[in-house]
């Protein structure tokens, strides 16, 4: 798989029906090897192992009710109280992060409400924190770490 602008780490990678598939940590199981789970396990482990974030309070694939369908939510940092405190979105590597990606996370935080939004291409990365009283965000210098949230 293509190198990264993350830390690289020992993944858990066999091979099944012909298919790769990657140890998810936060999951507990083997999913399939894509791009974007490529990128998803890398930056999860980044979060963990560099940043602070406890594995307990992250979740992979959470499913969030949206105008009357069903998405599912790439990763989501949870509160000590399990209300959500960040949401991440992955995309492939060569998967531009554009305004429409922006545009998706951001319809998701309407039904989660979270203080950050976190999207990664695993060689880019941006993270702005929404402030609702003041109805502003702003976009972070890097990725905070757990304790700087």
């Amino acid at each position: 798989m293509l190198s990264l602008n993350l830390p690289p780490y020992e993944a858990k990678i066999r091979r099944r029906d012909r298919k790769e598939r990657i140890f998810d940590d936060i999951r507990r199981r083997f999913v399939a090897l894509t791009p974007e789970e490529w990128v998803r396990q890398h930056f999860v482990h980044f979060l963990v192992m560099e940043k602070g974030y406890p594995k307990a309070l992250l979740a992979n694939e959470v499913r969030l009710a949206l105008n009357g369908t069903f998405k599912r939510c790439d990763t989501l940092l949870y509160r000590p109280d399990f209300t959500p405190r960040m949401v991440i979105e992955y995309k492939a590597p060569d998967v531009e992060i554009t305004q429409e990606v922006f545009d998706q996370i951001t319809r998701y935080n309407h039904a989660l409400h979270a203080d950050y939004l976190t999207v990664s291409n695993g060689l880019r990365h941006y993270c702005c924190h929404i402030d609702y009283t003041a109805g502003t965000y702003t976009f972070l210098p890097d990725i905070p770490s757990y304790d700087e949230l």
